[in-house]
C-alpha cells in the first residue's frame, strides 16, 4: 500500500508542494476554533463567536472561486502570496483590536476569509505537472484527500495546544504567520512559477459553464449538508452518553474513517469509468449514514461513526478526477476552488438544517439528515450520469485568450480529459 505513495512523495518538488499546502491551509482549518476560543477568551458571548466564524466562512467561499480565476489567469505566484500575506494581516488585525471594535472584527474576519489564497485547488492543478503518469495523479488526489483529514484533526490540537501554553491572541497570531510561511514555500518553487493556465475561452461563467461541472457542485452540495448534520446531531446524542469527551470523539472518528478509506482507495488503481464509480462510493457513503440512527452506546456509535466516514475521502478524490475532466480549459484552479467552496457552502447548510430537526424530533432524526442529503446526492449523480460520463470536449479558445499569452498548455493527460 505504501509503495504507491512513497513514490509520488518521491517526485521532485511532491513533498514539498504537499506540505507547503497543508501548513499553508492550516488557518482555514482551524479558523472557527481559534476564533471561537479568541472571543471566549476576550469576554464575548458564543453568539458572537458563531457570527464572526460563520462572517469568516461565508466570505471564504466567496473568496475561493474569485481566487481561483484569478489564479487561472494571471498564475500561482502573483495571486496566492499577496492573498495569504492580505488573510494573515486581516487576522493579526482581529487579534491586536480584539472584539470591542464590533465593526473592525466583522471587517477583519471577513477579510481574512475573503483573501484565504485557493492552495487546495493551486495543489491540484499542479500535480500533473510534477508526477508525469495519470494514474500517479488519481493516487495523489487520494492522499491529498487524506491529508487534509489529517490536518483537520492535527490542526484544531496545535491551536489549543497554543492557548494552553500561551494565549488565544498568539494562537491565531502563530497559526497564520505559519499559514504564510506554507504559501510561501508552495509559490516559490519550480512547478508553481512555471505553471501556467491553458488559454480560456473569455466567458462570464469560467468553470461553471461546463454541464459536467455543475452536476458535480450540485451532488457535492448534498454531501456537504450530510456532513454538517452530522456535527450537529452528534450534540444531543453526546449529551446524554457522557458529554463532550463522546462528542470528541465521534468527531475524531469521522475523520478517522475517511483517513482510512481514502488511504485504501489511494493504494490501487481503479479501472472504469470515473463517473460510475462515483456513484457506488456515493451510494455506499449514504448507506453507511443509516445505522447512525441506531444510536446505540458510546463505544458502538463511534464504530458506527468511523464506518459513516470510510467512503467520504475516496469520493472526493474520485471527484477531483471528474472535475479534471470536465473543468473548461483555462479553468482548472476556479474549477477546484469551486468544489471546495460548493462542499463548504453545503457544510454550513447542514448545521442549518439539523437544528431545527433535533429540536423537533431529537437526535435520532438529526441522524437521518445525512442519510437523506446523501441519497439526494446520489440521485443527482444519476440523473446526470450521462453528462458525467461523456467524454469531454476541447473547449475553443479565442483568438484573444484571457491568459498566458505564450499560449502554454496547463498539464493534462488525454484529450479526453479536457472539457
Amino acid at each position: 500500500m505504501a509503495t504507491g505513495y512513497l513514490e509520488i512523495l518521491r517526485a521532485r518538488h511532491a513533498a514539498r508542494l504537499l506540505v507547503g499546502t497543508l501548513v499553508g491551509r492550516l488557518p482555514n482549518a482551524t479558523a472557527a476554533i481559534a476564533i471561537l476560543l479568541f472571543v471566549r477568551a476576550e469576554g464575548g458571548s458564543y453568539s458572537l463567536a458563531g457570527a464572526l466564524a460563520a462572517v469568516y466562512g461565508v466570505a471564504n467561499a466567496v473568496g475561493q472561486p474569485v481566487l481561483g480565476r484569478l489564479v487561472d489567469l494571471h498564475g500561482q505566484p502573483r495571486v496566492q502570496l499577496p492573498a495569504a500575506v492580505a488573510a494573515g494581516l486581516a487576522m493579526a488585525v482581529f487579534a491586536v483590536a480584539g472584539i470591542g471594535p464590533l465593526l473592525v472584527a466583522y471587517a477583519a474576519v471577513a477579510a481574512a476569509g475573503l483573501f484565504t489564497p485557493p492552495l487546495e485547488g493551486g495543489l491540484r492543478a499542479l500535480w500533473p505537472s510534477v508526477l508525469r503518469r495519470e494514474e500517479q495523479v488519481h493516487t495523489a488526489y487520494a492522499m491529498d484527500a487524506v491529508a487534509q483529514e489529517v490536518m483537520f484533526t492535527v490542526g484544531p490540537l496545535l491551536v489549543t495546544l497554543c492557548v494552553s501554553l500561551w494565549s488565544a491572541q498568539a494562537a491565531l497570531l502563530v497559526v497564520n504567520a505559519v499559514g504564510v510561511l506554507g504559501a510561501l514555500s508552495v509559490v516559490v518553487s519550480a512547478p508553481s512559477r512555471a505553471w501556467r493556465s491553458a488559454p480560456r475561452e473569455a466567458h462570464w461563467l469560467g468553470a461553471l459553464r461546463s454541464a459536467g461541472m455543475l452536476a458535480l457542485l450540485a451532488a457535492f452540495l448534498f454531501i456537504g449538508i450530510a456532513l454538517g448534520s452530522i456535527t450537529v446531531a452528534a450534540v444531543p446524542y453526546a449529551d446524554t452518553h457522557g458529554g463532550d469527551v463522546v462528542y470528541g470523539w465521534l468527531m475524531a472518528a469521522l475523520g478517522l474513517g475517511a483517513l482510512v478509506g481514502g488511504t485504501f482507495y489511494g493504494a490501487r488503481q481503479w479501472a472504469g469509468e470515473p463517473a460510475r464509480r462515483l456513484r457506488i462510493l456515493v451510494a455506499l457513503l449514504a448507506v453507511c449514514y443509516l445505522p447512525l440512527m441506531l444510536m446505540p452506546g458510546a463505544v458502538a456509535m463511534v464504530a458506527l461513526t468511523v464506518l459513516a466516514g470510510v467512503f467520504l475521502a475516496p469520493s472526493i478524490a474520485c471527484a477531483f478526477v471528474l472535475v479534471d475532466r470536465h473543468a473548461p480549459r483555462g479553468t482548472v484552479t476556479e474549477a477546484f476552488s469551486w468544489l471546495v467552496t460548493t462542499f463548504t457552502v453545503g457544510h454550513s447548510a447542514g448545521t442549518g438544517i439539523a437544528g431545527p430537526v433535533v429540536e423537533a424530533g431529537g437526535a435520532r432524526w438529526g441522524f437521518a439528515v445525512p442519510w437523506a442529503a446523501g441519497a439526494v446526492s446520489l440521485l443527482v449523480l444519476t440523473a446526470t450520469g450521462r453528462v458525467l460520463a461523456a467524454p469531454a470536449r476541447t473547449a475553443v479558445v479565442a483568438a484573444g485568450s484571457e491568459n498566458d499569452p505564450n499560449r502554454a498548455l496547463e498539464p493534462r493527460f488525454s484529450s479526453g480529459d479536457r472539457a
